[in-house]
């Protein structure tokens, strides 16, 4: 039973840390800079937050399952460092509801902060996760190399999508150079042909 939620706990964690938290990242950062309103907007700005909140929620539940069912005398890293991160959580969805407008002065700093909280806990969570495998091979011996593999091409993938996400407009903006050039070129091609 005891090793049956143990799983539990770390899929929670794994689906709340490791899948919908950064995939609400990755989706807030499809937001165009310049786009003040509208309805893409919105919807980004929607799903960004029901990921997260769905996020929080798992991390929740499954840190509801580990005070009620483990040892919890916070001498090994994995519960040190989940602890942290559900104060970091806590402070990152007061964070998120708390959004002063656009036009306010105060926005720069939120978001400073907000984004700020969002790493740490993104970063955090990561590590969690290998620590949390890394507990789970040595309460049971089983192996856990299979799983530290398949999450780490996990992050792997995050990571090219989100430096993708960076690089997006520039990589945009070269091909529609390269197009533009292209038929002007061909163009010329045609006048001088006739």
């Amino acid at each position: 039973m005891l090793s049956f939620q143990i799983i539990l706990h770390g899929f929670l964690l794994w689906a709340s840390m490791g899948f919908l938290m950064p995939i609400g990242i990755l989706v807030i950062r499809m937001t165009n800079r310049h786009e003040q309103c509208g309805r893409r907007l919105k919807i980004i700005l929607y799903t960004h937050a029901t990921l997260q909140i769905l996020s929080f929620l798992l991390v929740t539940v499954a840190t509801i399952m580990s005070i009620g069912n483990f040892d919890n005398s916070f001498t090994n890293n994995h519960q040190k460092i989940g602890l942290a991160i559900y104060g970091a959580i806590w402070l990152q969805a007061a964070t998120g509801g708390f959004k002063p407008d656009r036009e306010s002065k105060g926005r720069s700093i939120w978001f400073s902060i907000h984004w700020l909280l969002g790493v740490t806990v993104s970063l955090l969570g990561i590590i969690n996760i290998y620590t949390g495998l890394q507990s789970y091979h040595t309460r049971t011996m089983k192996n856990t190399s299979v799983w530290n593999l398949a999450f780490t091409v996990e992050i792997v993938v995050y990571l090219f999508i989100y430096l993708l996400q960076e690089k997006w407009p520039y990589i945009k903006q070269i091909r529609s150079d390269l197009l533009d050039e292209t038929v002007t070129t061909n163009r010329s091609r045609n006048i001088f042909n006739r």
